[in-house]
Protein backbone atom coordinates (compact mmCIF):
# COMPACT_ATOMS: atom_id res chain seq x y z
CA UNK A 1 0.00 0.00 0.00
CA UNK A 2 1.08 3.60 -0.54
CA UNK A 3 0.95 6.36 2.02
CA UNK A 4 -1.44 6.19 4.96
CA UNK A 5 -4.42 8.41 4.11
CA UNK A 6 -4.50 11.97 5.47
CA UNK A 7 -7.68 13.31 3.84
CA UNK A 8 -11.29 12.19 3.42
CA UNK A 9 -10.67 12.00 -0.34
CA UNK A 10 -7.78 9.56 0.17
CA UNK A 11 -9.90 7.46 2.56
CA UNK A 12 -12.71 7.32 -0.03
CA UNK A 13 -10.23 6.36 -2.78
CA UNK A 14 -9.28 3.33 -0.69
CA UNK A 15 -12.95 2.34 -0.55
CA UNK A 16 -13.10 2.56 3.24
CA UNK A 17 -16.38 3.33 4.95
CA UNK A 18 -14.73 3.57 8.38
CA UNK A 19 -11.31 4.11 9.96
CA UNK A 20 -10.14 2.01 12.91
CA UNK A 21 -7.46 4.35 14.23
CA UNK A 22 -6.67 8.00 13.53
CA UNK A 23 -3.17 9.13 14.48
CA UNK A 24 -2.60 12.83 15.12
CA UNK A 25 0.89 14.28 15.04
CA UNK A 26 2.49 17.66 15.59
CA UNK A 27 4.91 16.80 12.78
CA UNK A 28 4.26 16.77 9.08
CA UNK A 29 3.43 13.23 7.91
CA UNK A 30 6.59 11.57 6.67
CA UNK A 31 6.35 7.84 5.99
CA UNK A 32 9.77 6.89 7.35
CA UNK A 33 10.85 4.71 10.28
CA UNK A 34 12.46 7.63 12.09
CA UNK A 35 8.97 9.07 12.71
CA UNK A 36 6.98 7.32 15.44
CA UNK A 37 3.56 8.01 13.94
CA UNK A 38 4.61 6.35 10.68
CA UNK A 39 5.98 3.31 12.55
CA UNK A 40 2.86 2.90 14.72
CA UNK A 41 0.62 3.43 11.70
CA UNK A 42 2.45 0.80 9.65
CA UNK A 43 2.42 -1.73 12.52
CA UNK A 44 -1.32 -1.28 12.98
CA UNK A 45 -1.84 -1.50 9.22
CA UNK A 46 0.17 -4.75 9.07
CA UNK A 47 -2.18 -6.17 11.71
CA UNK A 48 -5.16 -5.42 9.45
CA UNK A 49 -6.38 -2.13 10.92
CA UNK A 50 -7.46 0.82 8.81
CA UNK A 51 -5.25 3.72 9.86
CA UNK A 52 -5.29 7.38 8.86
CA UNK A 53 -3.05 10.27 9.91
CA UNK A 54 -3.87 13.89 10.65
CA UNK A 55 -0.57 15.78 10.53
CA UNK A 56 -0.19 19.18 12.21
CA UNK A 57 -3.89 19.91 12.73
CA UNK A 58 -4.85 23.56 13.09
CA UNK A 59 -5.99 24.04 16.68
CA UNK A 60 -6.74 27.78 16.29
CA UNK A 61 -9.59 27.79 13.77
CA UNK A 62 -12.96 26.01 13.64
CA UNK A 63 -11.15 22.68 14.30
CA UNK A 64 -12.00 21.34 10.83
CA UNK A 65 -8.76 19.33 10.74
CA UNK A 66 -9.94 17.35 13.78
CA UNK A 67 -13.35 16.78 12.17
CA UNK A 68 -12.33 15.99 8.58
CA UNK A 69 -12.12 12.21 9.04
CA UNK A 70 -14.82 11.86 11.68
CA UNK A 71 -14.48 9.51 14.66
CA UNK A 72 -12.40 6.35 14.40
CA UNK A 73 -13.92 2.98 15.27
CA UNK A 74 -11.31 2.24 17.99
CA UNK A 75 -9.28 5.26 19.15
CA UNK A 76 -7.32 8.41 18.40
CA UNK A 77 -3.54 8.19 18.84
CA UNK A 78 -1.92 11.52 19.72
CA UNK A 79 1.74 12.55 19.58
CA UNK A 80 3.43 15.93 19.61
CA UNK A 81 5.83 14.48 17.07
CA UNK A 82 9.49 13.52 17.09
CA UNK A 83 10.36 16.31 19.49
CA UNK A 84 8.76 17.80 22.59
CA UNK A 85 6.75 20.85 21.50
CA UNK A 86 8.37 23.11 24.10
CA UNK A 87 11.90 22.16 22.96
CA UNK A 88 10.70 22.62 19.41
CA UNK A 89 9.49 26.17 20.19
CA UNK A 90 12.06 27.55 22.63
CA UNK A 91 15.83 27.67 22.98
CA UNK A 92 17.62 26.91 26.26
CA UNK A 93 17.51 30.68 26.94
CA UNK A 94 13.70 30.62 26.53
CA UNK A 95 13.85 32.51 23.26
CA UNK A 96 11.35 31.63 20.55
CA UNK A 97 12.81 29.54 17.75
CA UNK A 98 12.27 30.89 14.24
CA UNK A 99 12.05 27.51 12.51
CA UNK A 100 10.66 23.98 12.89
CA UNK A 101 12.65 21.16 11.32
CA UNK A 102 9.58 18.91 11.25
CA UNK A 103 7.34 21.25 9.24
CA UNK A 104 7.50 21.71 5.45
CA UNK A 105 9.68 24.68 4.61
CA UNK A 106 10.95 24.81 8.21
CA UNK A 107 8.14 27.22 9.14
CA UNK A 108 7.44 27.70 12.83
CA UNK A 109 4.02 27.95 14.48
CA UNK A 110 2.28 24.85 13.15
CA UNK A 111 1.95 23.13 16.54
CA UNK A 112 0.89 24.49 19.94
CA UNK A 113 2.88 24.52 23.15
CA UNK A 114 2.08 21.28 25.01
CA UNK A 115 0.70 19.79 21.79
CA UNK A 116 -0.37 16.43 23.29
CA UNK A 117 -2.48 18.18 25.91
CA UNK A 118 -4.02 20.64 23.45
CA UNK A 119 -4.84 17.97 20.85
CA UNK A 120 -6.24 15.59 23.49
CA UNK A 121 -8.51 18.25 25.01
CA UNK A 122 -9.91 19.13 21.60
CA UNK A 123 -10.56 15.48 20.77
CA UNK A 124 -12.31 14.84 24.09
CA UNK A 125 -14.55 17.88 23.50
CA UNK A 126 -15.42 16.83 19.94
CA UNK A 127 -15.61 13.07 20.51
CA UNK A 128 -16.18 12.47 24.25
CA UNK A 129 -16.87 8.74 23.83
CA UNK A 130 -13.81 7.89 21.74
CA UNK A 131 -10.66 6.80 23.61
CA UNK A 132 -7.53 8.93 23.18
CA UNK A 133 -4.18 7.17 23.47
CA UNK A 134 -1.16 9.45 23.91
CA UNK A 135 2.43 8.58 23.12
CA UNK A 136 5.82 9.90 22.18
CA UNK A 137 8.45 11.90 24.01
CA UNK A 138 6.12 14.68 25.11
CA UNK A 139 3.53 12.28 26.51
CA UNK A 140 6.21 10.56 28.60
CA UNK A 141 7.51 13.90 29.91
CA UNK A 142 4.11 15.34 30.85
CA UNK A 143 2.35 12.41 32.54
Amino acid sequence: MGWLPTTAKEVKALGWDYIDVILISGDAYIDHPSFGVAVIGRILEAEGYRVAVIPQPNWRDDLRDFKKLGAPRLFFGVSAGSMDSMVNHYTANIRLRSDDAYTPGGKAGFRPDYAVTVYSRILKELYPNVPVVVGGIEASLRR
